[in-house]
């Protein structure tokens, strides 16, 4: 009977996936999801290790066991799949949530699936290096120059107004020492004023 079970475990999977299950035909010229083409390639893999690890060759390795508990054999070995596969399906569950390979997948789709639409065609090597080259570069270069164009003219306005600041502050320390110099000049008048009152007013009678 224990025979009988290995044949099976070890033979009858194809076309089917790891749980049983036939795989869904997919109609000619349709796109498959990368995302889904991914899963299929989990199942295929676990597929083969299955088929690697029959039941016949389990048994090889235990030889003594199997003679001994054929039925506690394959229950053991039954067990040893069914974990193997959990591990492997949650191994790759945790590789998909790390790096959001559902996302980038989706999105890799997303942007296969426009350039369908586009009808100018994708670009191609010339032929001729540097041809190549400077249609890949010249625009890059002259993004460059109009960033530093329109860098240098900001800098250029902002020197013209610090110029224009300058001026004006040196106008007003202009105009501040004018006010000093009138008012010192003044003091310095009445100053003398006061002295010539004094002396008017000390003179004798």
């Amino acid at each position: 009977m224990a025979e009988a079970r290995s044949s099976d475990a070890g033979g009858g999977c194809e076309g089917e996936g790891p749980e049983g299950s036939p795989r869904e035909s997919v109609p000619p010229g349709t796109t498959v999801p990368r995302v889904k083409l991914l899963d299929t390639l989990v199942d295929t893999f676990l597929q083969k290790l299955v088929a690697a690890g029959s039941y016949q060759r389990f048994t090889d390795c235990y030889k003594r066991l199997y003679q001994l508990q054929p039925e506690m054999t394959q229950r053991i070995y039954d067990k040893f799949i069914t974990q193997l596969q959990t591990s492997v399906r949650e191994e790759i569950s945790e590789i998909k949530a790390e790096g959001n390979l559902e996302a980038v997948l989706n999105a890799l789709d997303k942007i296969v699936e426009d350039r369908k639409d586009q009808e100018e065609p994708a670009w191609r090597p010339s032929g001729n290096p540097e041809a190549d080259l400077r249609s890949a570069l010249v625009p890059y270069f002259r993004q460059q120059r109009d960033a530093l164009q329109r860098h240098v003219r900001k800098q250029e306005a902002e020197n013209r107004r610090l110029a224009e600041a300058v001026v004006a502050g040196r106008q007003q320390v202009q105009e501040l020492q004018r006010r000093g110099q009138a008012r010192q000049q003044a003091w310095q008048a009445l100053h003398r004023e006061q002295k010539e009152l004094v002396a008017v007013l000390g003179e004798p009678e």
